[in-house]
């Protein structure tokens, strides 16, 4: 009896699959190219940005390739379950709602959402001001969510772009009386440049930790432990030896980690 419980054991174990942790020399990164200073193209054509330097060292800190994919944001959770891309590094806010589909590393930073509109306009982000107007969001994002529940019951026209790039240019040519987003790429991607001259940032920052979430960090499908505790390594390696700040000071003259820049 004794003899044929020992085999039994032995059988089991070699029938035992012991799954190795995957090598992740390469890593695929999902960008949406239209969100400056966070990720945009260089005249000729490279991929540029806060996001495409913090991923590179990422990469460097764990031995890896970083592989640049440009996806419109709004697909970007589809080409991750469908194994198009590893992960996700594209101003990506944790909220509850992408949660339930998709995992997320340590935060990456944080940035809050404001609404942006023509100097002199006194619009202000409520559904009271904005009724009878209409406000731009780029699809996916979760402003677009935001001005779909809170704006859109009011009788305010919520139109959805493919891209920021697309928001901006209606909202500068006068199709949209506003634009909703992050407020950091409003401020460096827009604002700050010719083609946003005449237009402000207007009203306070909103919060809303269900919709809005509290802290971007890196997309990655549920179940990829392995690639969560590489990126979470040299994410902390990075933000102790001072490469994050370097590369934050490159494009922002504030805390991006934890804090918010004026008007």
């Amino acid at each position: 009896m004794k003899k044929l419980f020992l085999i039994f054991i032995v059988t089991l174990i070699a029938m035992t699959v012991i799954v190795p942790a995957k090598d992740w020399t390469v890593i695929r990164f999902g960008v949406d190219p239209s969100y400056a200073p966070f990720e945009s193209k260089a005249r000729n054509g490279d991929l540029v940005g806060f996001d495409i330097d913090l991923g590179n060292a990422i990469c460097a800190k764990v031995n890896a390739k970083c592989v640049w994919v440009e996806n419109d944001f709004d697909g970007m959770i589809p080409a991750l379950k469908a194994r198009k891309i590893d992960a996700v590094l594209s101003s990506l806010a944790v909220t509850e709602k992408r949660q339930q589909q998709i995992d997320f590393t340590d935060k990456v930073f944080f940035t809050p959402t404001r609404m942006v509109a023509k100097t002199g306009s006194n619009l202000l982000p409520t559904a009271e001001s904005l009724k009878g107007k209409s406000i731009g969001v780029e699809q996916g994002t979760v402003q677009e969510t935001y001005a779909k529940t809170y704006f859109e019951p009011s009788g305010t026209t919520v139109v959805s772009y493919q891209n920021q790039d697309q928001v901006y240019a209606d909202l500068k040519s006068g199709r949209l009386d506003a634009s909703l987003q992050d407020a950091v790429q409003a401020t460096l991607g827009f604002l700050k440049t010719p083609n946003g001259q005449g237009f402000e940032l207007m009203g306070p920052e909103l919060k809303d930790a269900k919709i809005l979430g509290a802290v971007a960090a890196i997309g990655l499908r549920k179940g990829d432990t392995d690639l969560k505790n590489a990126l979470n390594k040299g994410l902390a390696e990075i933000l102790k030896d001072g490469t994050y700040q370097t590369i934050s000071k490159k494009y922002f003259d504030f805390d991006i980690y934890g804090a918010t820049p004026g008007n």
